[in-house]
């Protein structure tokens, strides 16, 4: 979870540098424009999407922690969560690909899929 607000404090600081030639004139090409105007709105969308689908991902996390079970197949598929929605924003930020965001977003619903299955076995004993 804490590599998940780190992500998300990346995007933070990432979105206030894209929006510092607009808002601060700081860094604006010489005729006035923004460098980052094109890529401004994919971050804010990304950092958007970071409070949708991971939601399900800290319930699934605090839930297991409270269970106490052994927790080693959770946190797999919690670290694949993570290198997903890190290649997630990648894919989001840095290219309009629409196709491989689907893909690379699978990864995150189905590491989080599993957190919710690994946590109903959990409960069932």
């Amino acid at each position: 979870m804490a590599a998940h607000i780190a992500l998300a404090s990346f995007l933070y600081v990432l979105l206030t540098i894209a929006r510092a030639p607009k808002v601060w004139g700081i860094g604006r090409n010489p005729d006035g424009t923004n460098p980052w105007a094109a890529v401004e709105p994919r971050i804010s969308a990304n950092l958007s999407n970071q409070f949708e689908w991971p939601v399900f991902f800290y319930a699934a996390c605090i839930l297991l922690i409270q269970s106490q079970s052994d927790l080693a197949v959770a946190a797999g598929l919690a670290w694949i969560f993570i290198f997903g929605r890190v290649a997630h924003s990648c894919v989001q930020v840095f290219t309009t690909n629409v196709r491989i965001r689907g893909l690379v977003f699978t990864i995150n619903f189905l590491a989080t899929l599993g957190l919710w299955v690994v946590l109903i076995f959990t409960l069932k004993e």
